[in-house]
Parts: structure tokens; sequence; C-alpha cells
């Protein structure tokens, strides 16, 4: 008996029967490790981050299927127009850190998820303690503390050498996911630290613990219970080596708020910065000071990043940066070297290498008396801070200047301004703000571009002596001046 064949366009039920299977069956795929990127084959280095050997295979499970109709079904809650919503359950509760809370916006909303990223040793764990131990005092409800990466013993320690010992703060070390929903369920903790979300492994999820489908699967599951429950929730996340938050981009949109923690180990200054807030400014910074009894606030650091002389000392003049909306009056220091034959060694630290590159070749092409091509140029920040915005050119210029001709920069001036490369003083943001902060300081004279005297909404300090200059050669004579006077 002959079969029919099969017409063109047609499927035998053992076909349909095959692809089905086919289509049930894991199928390999292929995922970037640090950044979460899927290519559709293995490739050395991953086309969206960059990275070389982070493309690993996975295994794919489950159906394809492409054009599903989805079927309605009745909400849980109707929606209902806007003015009858309540907004009391997003206000945010201060957690007596008054730095952290100045980032956040107030305080820390029930229910959100803040992502605090930062490099180890950098002070993460210790701010974590004395907010979770503040929350416990002030907040009326316990708060957890849940470590992957130490014992509850280690902790302890922490805990006494800073003083963060209350009856209603509570310890947990647990790598499981499932372990840490059932000590929420069992304490019902107003505030949930979580340190750290690589370490937190999720059962029945592909990878490895700090993955990035299990760091994924951790992170969706944590918001999910805090939303939940009404927990105040934050993840304390690792850094890759560019000072980026680990693991894939989707952490930062699955989270409410993103934190980057940043300092330097050879310096007690400590910085918050907010690079992502539902509920706040996303441009905040909050200053802290980093010492063996923990870590403090700091509401008015412009005085870690001066120097007070007893005279005038050529090489140094003040300037006022941004931080977020915060002005920080930051001394800038340069040292002339001598004479050498070749390349001239051109060492920073705290500044942009590049615009200090650019600021030399100015004042040698449009100034007579200066002559630095063939001298070493070493120019530096007081206090750890990393000024990198252009405002600094002009206090980085007079810096150079003055140690370069050995006069010293009236103690009393300040300067803001953008160096352009024929040499003009270009207009920056935020003057009056700046001038505001270097008059509470004591500064009496300012240096600042043209046209930053009017036109402004905020005023300009009263007793401060404001003089615009067009470009560099008139800033230096400014600053002879204000010297002699």
């Amino acid at each position: 008996m002959t079969s029919r064949p099969i017409p063109r366009g047609a499927t035998s039920r053992t076909g349909v029967a095959r692809s089905r299977s086919a289509a049930r069956e894991p199928r390999p795929g292929y995922e970037c490790d640090a950044c979460g990127h899927q290519p559709p084959k293995w490739v050395g280095r991953c086309p969206e981050c960059g990275e070389w050997g982070s493309v690993i295979e996975s295994v794919v499970s489950g159906p394809v299927v492409s054009g599903r109709v989805v079927s309605t079904r009745i909400p849980a809650e109707p929606a209902r127009p806007i003015a009858t919503v309540s907004a009391a359950p997003a206000k945010a509760r201060p957690t007596g850190v008054t730095e952290l809370d100045r980032v956040l916006g107030g305080g820390l909303v029930p229910g959100a998820v803040v992502l605090l990223a930062g490099e180890p040793g950098v002070g993460k764990s210790t701010l974590l303690l004395d907010v979770a131990q503040q929350w416990a005092v002030g907040a009326g409800s316990p708060s957890l503390v849940v470590s992957g990466e130490e014992s509850t013993s280690q902790v302890r320690l922490r805990a006494e050498r800073i003083g963060a010992l209350h009856e209603r703060l509570y310890l947990a070390a647990e790598s499981d996911l499932g372990a840490v929903l059932g000590h929420l369920d069992a304490v019902r903790p107003g505030l949930l630290v979580l340190d750290s979300v690589q370490t937190i492994a999720m059962p029945g999820s592909d990878g490895i613990p700090g993955g990035v489908t299990q760091v994924r699967a951790v992170t969706a599951a944590v918001v999910a219970a805090a939303k939940e429950r009404n927990v105040a929730t934050v993840l304390v996340g690792h850094v890759t080596k560019d000072g980026q938050v680990a693991g894939p981009r989707v952490l930062e949109h699955l989270v409410d708020v993103v934190l980057h923690f940043e300092g330097d180990k050879h310096s007690s200054l400590r910085m918050v910065r907010g690079m992502k807030n539902r509920f706040g400014a996303a441009d905040e910074v909050g200053c802290f000071e980093m010492h063996e009894g923990g870590i403090s606030s700091l509401p008015d650091p412009s005085g870690l990043f001066l120097t007070r002389y007893s005279e005038p000392v050529p090489g140094t003049c003040a300037t006022v940066a941004m931080e977020g909306r915060r002005a920080l009056v930051t001394e800038v220091q340069a040292l002339i070297g001598a004479t050498v034959a070749g390349s001239p060694r051109r060492t920073v630290s705290g500044l942009d290498g590049a615009r200090l590159a650019m600021v030399l070749a100015v004042l040698q092409r449009r100034t007579e008396r200066l002559t630095l091509h063939d001298r070493e140029v070493f120019a530096a920040t007081v206090g750890g801070i990393r000024v990198v915005e252009p405002a600094a050119d002009l206090s980085v210029a007079l810096a150079v200047a003055s140690g370069g001709l050995n006069l010293a920069v009236s103690p009393q001036l300040v300067a803001i301004g953008e160096v352009g490369l024929t040499g003009e003083v270009r207009r920056v943001g935020a003057v009056a703000r700046r001038l505001a902060e270097a008059a509470r300081l004591g500064f009496r004279h300012a240096l600042v571009p043209p046209g930053s005297s009017g036109g402004g909404a905020d005023p300009l300090p009263a007793n401060m002596r404001v003089t615009e200059v067009g470009d560099v050669r008139a800033a230096l004579q400014a600053a002879a001046r204000a010297s002699a006077d």
C-alpha cells in the first residue's frame, strides 16, 4: 500500500508532535556574566559591555511562543481618580543619619528598595549598621541586618565598636533567599539591610550565586517581598573595576533608589552620591567622615578642603566646586618643578589630567612671562576631594601662574570659571550659590566669568567684591591687584 504524498504547506501529525516536543526541549543560549546581554551565539568579547571572556552558556527552557493572545481578568484593585489616592503610605521616614536622609530626599519610604554600591572596604557595612541602629531607636519598629559575607559574631564586634547595639536591632547570617524571607516573617522589621545581594542564592534558579541570573532573580524576589510586606529595604551591591554597579543593568531599573558610596581608603572623607531616586532629587551628595568610632555625618565639610596659612603662599588658589546641589570651597595647589630635558612630568591628584594639560597650554600661549613647556608641573586638591568640572579651570590657572611666578594669590580670593583654548573665561552654572558658600567661609573677593553678576534668580553676596574677567590675562591682573590690596 502506497502512502499519499503530503501537500505543500501541510504538516503530518508526526511532524507536529516533533515540532511541539522540540519547542519544549531546553535550547542552548549565551549570556554575558558581566552585563546580562544575550548574544545569539558565543563570542569571546561581549558586544554590549566589551568584557572579555564573560559570555557563558546558559539553558533556556520552555516553549517559544509568539503571538499569544492575553486574556483579560478582573484587577485586584480598580483604578481610582488621582485626587482620591492617599500619598501618606509613600511618605519618607527619617533614618536618623542626616546626610543619608539628604541624599534619599528625607528618608526611607516604606516598601522602597535602595541599592547602595561601593568598593570593598569603603565603609558600606559600617554606615548601614549605624542606619539600622538609628532606625531601631527612632522609628518604633525593628530593623533586620542579614549578612551573607560575615557571621553574626563579626557583625556584633563592629556594632560594639561603633556603639550600634539595640534590643530592636536583629542580626542574621544567611545566604539562602528562602531563609531571608523566613526571617522577615519572624521579625517583621520596618527596615531590612541585605549585605550583600551578590552573596544570596535563590533555590531553583539557574546560575551560580553572584552570577547574572542569580542576582537578577534574587533582586526581583526581594523587591516583590519588600512591596508586599511594606518593608524599607537596602541592598548592598559590589562594583566593577570601572566603578559601575556589578551585575546586569536591570538591577538599577528594578530598585527605587541607586546610591554610590565613594571614598579614598587613604582619606577619611566618604561621599554618598545619588544616581537614581524615585522619591527625590537624583543629584544630591552626602558627606561623611570615617574614624575609629565608626562613621559620622559632615553637614559642613568645606573646612576639610582648605588649608589655613599664617601668610600667603605661592601656588595656591581657592575655588568652589559643585557636588550635586552642594557647594564646596576647595583649595587647588600647584608646584612648578625644575627645567628638564625631554618630556616633563604632569602629575595630578584629585584633578583631571587632560584639563590641566589644556590649561598649561593656554597659559604658555596667552601669557608672556610664563614658560611651562619644559618644566615639571604638579597639581592637587586638598582633603581627598576630586574636582573634575570645568569650573575649576580658572583656579588651576591662577595656582599654576602663582607657583611659576612665585607670587602669592590673596587667601581671601576665589576663582570660578571655565578656560577656553583661546584663553577666554566661560560662564558656569550656580555662580550665586558658589559665591554664597565662599562668603560664608570668609572669602571677600571673587573672580567670575563675564555676565555672572546679573540676570540670575539668586542675588550675589553683598559683602563680597565680584570681578568679572574675560580672559586668563585679565584674571592674572585682577588677582595681582587683589593681592596688593
